[in-house]
């Protein structure tokens, strides 16, 4: 495995018209580079991925990844990431447009399959439009069978693309063109359609996106010695919520909120209270599989607004902490998610301190 991938990211973006680099736009909950990332990691077919950023812009990666800073045109950025890889016995290297998140790992396969006996694989779609030239004030009727609209990642021999890249000053728009201009055959494969570039801020439309709403609500007695656990996190009191698992209301009424919203029933029918194996379970490990089953499916979590009902604790106390908590566990930003404290003006067990109480209001987006 020594081939490598280079997601460039390091663009400004000025089509796209944000005050946030394109590059960071929040796309499926995640910053839209992060799809391409993912992926290179999820297809285990990389020794090596290098993120290139503009030099302004600061992100947090994980150690399998290395960070470099781009150049000002897409050019010098693609050369500064095969320097930094030259001495890395590196094959095979893959060149990608972070503008680019929703390709597939069978698409990254294929042209590694394709490499076996080429130098550069490029994948393209074609177009169903009637297509016209325009050379010389004169319009000209182009054959629309014959266009190839070329797409990422791109993938190329190391040494070969090395070459072509150091002798190159000239802006280009893909590095297929480096080989096109060298007189370098070019394997071309059948790409994506849902492989789209997001130029325009429209693009981000271009899927069919639906809204969908849940409600939770959980509610479960204190009992004295026993840890108390909120949105996944233990809080310091005096007393624990009584229940079949630890007991956690907001993290019971995110779940069923969720699965309201998938219409999928609740958390009683996935979770029995009558089973002996889900006898004290943490609740965190109630959510996961949820939240994994719900990615996977095509839904994105867009906010949580959650009433957590008691007189004590304090809830502006650990608000901050509960958030980052559900932060993690949701895989989503602490922005998407709003936490307030409701009391009951000391009326029931509520009122009493014998029990707390949470409802949440869950909106997802499902991308069709």
């Amino acid at each position: 495995m020594n081939d490598c991938f280079i997601l460039l990211a390091a663009g400004k973006g000025k089509r796209f018209n944000s005050k946030i680099p394109k590059q960071y736009i929040n796309y499926k909950n995640k910053p839209l580079y992060v799809h391409s990332i993912n992926k290179a990691i999820e297809s285990n077919m990389f020794k090596k991925i290098i993120l290139v950023l503009d030099k302004k812009n600061k992100t947090i990666v994980n150690d399998k990844i290395s960070v470099i800073t781009g150049g000002k045109e897409r050019y010098q950025s693609s050369l500064k990431a095969l320097d930094y890889i030259k001495n890395n016995n590196i094959k095979n290297v893959y060149i990608h447009d972070a503008a680019r998140p929703n390709f597939s790992i069978k698409l990254l396969k294929r042209l590694k399959k394709n490499l076996k006996n080429n130098k550069a694989v490029i994948p393209y779609i074609k177009t169903e439009n009637s297509t016209k030239y325009k050379k010389n004030n004169k319009i000209i009727n182009l054959d629309r069978e014959k266009l190839l609209f070329t797409q990422t990642p791109q993938c190329f021999d190391f040494k070969t693309l090395y070459k072509f890249s150091k002798l190159n000053n000239k802006i280009i728009t893909d590095e297929a063109s480096l080989f096109l201009n060298n007189n370098m055959r070019i394997k071309f494969i059948k790409g994506e359609d849902n492989n789209f570039k997001i130029t325009k801020k429209t693009d981000l439309n271009k899927f069919n996106m639906k809204y969908f709403f849940g409600i939770g609500f959980d509610i479960h007695k204190l009992i004295k010695r026993k840890k108390l656990y909120l949105g996944g996190t233990r809080i310091p009191f005096h007393s624990g919520l009584q229940g079949h698992s630890d007991g956690d209301v907001i993290l019971h009424s995110i779940i069923d909120g969720l699965l309201g919203a998938l219409r999928k029933k609740d958390i009683g029918t996935i979770y029995p209270s009558n089973k002996t194996k889900f006898k004290n379970i943490r609740s965190p490990n109630m959510l996961s599989p949820i939240i994994k089953n719900l990615n996977k499916d095509g839904y994105y979590i867009n906010n949580i607004d959650i009433n957590l009902i008691c007189e004590k604790p304090k809830v502006y106390k650990y608000r901050d902490r509960i958030i980052l908590s559900l932060s993690n566990l949701l895989n989503i930003k602490k922005n998407q998610i709003n936490l307030k404290g409701k009391t009951v003006e000391k009326l029931g067990l509520i009122g009493k301190e014998k029990a707390i109480a949470c409802e949440a209001l869950v909106s997802l987006n499902y991308y069709a």
